[in-house]
């Protein structure tokens, strides 16, 4: 699978359609998002990686990927009729995949709530504590 930097520039002279991204992929194939990059290693597909800039001691911006059109339309066939070779956790038509899907949704939520929780008693823990400093007296 070639990867090249930049999704703007076309591949030749006859090339017109611009390259994919992952949300158009995601709608076109049978593959959860997490997993689009190594189903288009797997099914042979062009893509290509521009890496997210440097954003020093906090990290880096994601990195995204665009999908040539041609190959991606290709895929789409021999993905859906089991002619690619992909784990069934990768797949949203299969129980595993979403079982997997569910299971990742479900562990975001809860954090969420979670952490919301523990700001929200955080709070109450801060407003308790001057209200009682300022009955004291």
């Amino acid at each position: 699978m070639p990867y090249t930097s930049e999704p703007g520039t076309p591949e030749s002279a006859d090339e017109e359609e611009p390259w994919l991204t992952r949300d158009e992929v995601a709608k076109l194939w049978p593959v959860r998002e997490d997993w689009l990059s190594g189903a288009a290693y797997r099914a042979g597909v062009r893509v290509r990686r521009v890496s997210g800039r440097s954003l020093g001691t906090w990290g880096a911006e994601p990195t995204r990927y665009y999908f040539h059109p041609e190959d991606v339309r290709g895929a789409a066939s021999a993905i859906a009729e089991g002619r690619v070779d992909l784990p069934a956790d990768w797949r949203t038509d299969t129980p595993e995949g979403r079982r997997a899907e569910f299971r990742g949704l479900l562990i975001a939520r809860v954090a969420g709530t979670l952490a919301i929780a523990a700001l929200l008693i955080g709070l109450c823990l801060i407003l308790g504590s001057v209200i009682f400093l300022l009955t004291v007296e």
